[in-house]
């Protein structure tokens, strides 16, 4: 909004005064809610640091004990094993609401088995192949945690930036342009009536 723009009335004077309440209590809840999103965002970060270091720590026994299960079982032993399982885990995706940003919440099911559970006879194969599947069915519960730590960390960035940005445009831009137009119509308002009093008193003169 240019000064230019202003029409140099009582009526617009009171409807600019509105839009500057109402822009600096929008300002002020936008600055709210953005410190918030920070706070949730680091509180997060901790957790996504942790689940990061034991997911590249699962991955790297998973693949120490399936590397010793081909060794001493066999690759073919070990590949109709797993082609064995019965039931594979569910996946259900929901979501929560973090400050009005919705992230996914994973839920799933029975990722960790039992022997019995698992679908394969015990007599074909050494415990080093019930060890690796315990370590993937480890990996698995940890890929799912990482996914929906590091979708929720994702999403809340990119609010963040959002309402950095609407921040930003209120605080530099909007209420200035408003504050500025707000002091014209003043002025003008002021400099008209001295004119209309200045020529009131040439009509009584």
């Amino acid at each position: 909004m240019g000064v230019k723009d202003v029409k140099p009335t009582r009526s617009e004077l009171i409807e600019i005064k509105k839009k500057i309440k109402l822009s600096q209590s929008g300002h002020k809840l936008l600055k709210m809610k953005r410190d918030g999103l920070i706070l949730e965002f680091f509180e997060i970060l901790s957790k996504a640091k942790d689940v990061r270091s034991e997911l590249d720590a699962a991955y790297a026994e998973a693949s120490r004990k399936i590397g010793i299960a081909n060794a001493v079982d066999g690759t073919i032993t070990v590949k109709s094993t797993a082609f064995a399982l019965q039931s594979k885990p569910e996946i259900e995706l929901e979501s929560r609401n973090i400050m009005g940003v919705v992230v996914p919440k994973i839920e799933s099911s029975s990722v960790k088995k039992s022997i019995n559970e698992r679908g394969y006879g015990i007599l074909g194969t050494s415990s080093y192949t019930d060890e690796a599947a315990d370590a993937y069915e480890d990996l698995v519960e940890k890929i799912i945690l990482a996914a929906e730590i590091e979708t929720t960390m994702k999403k809340l960035l990119d609010d963040i930036e959002k309402t950095k940005r609407r921040v930003n445009a209120l605080e530099f831009k909007v209420i200035p342009e408003l504050q500025e137009a707000q002091v014209f119509i003043r002025l003008r308002l002021e400099e008209m009536e001295r004119e209309n009093t200045f020529r009131l008193k040439r009509i009584k003169g």
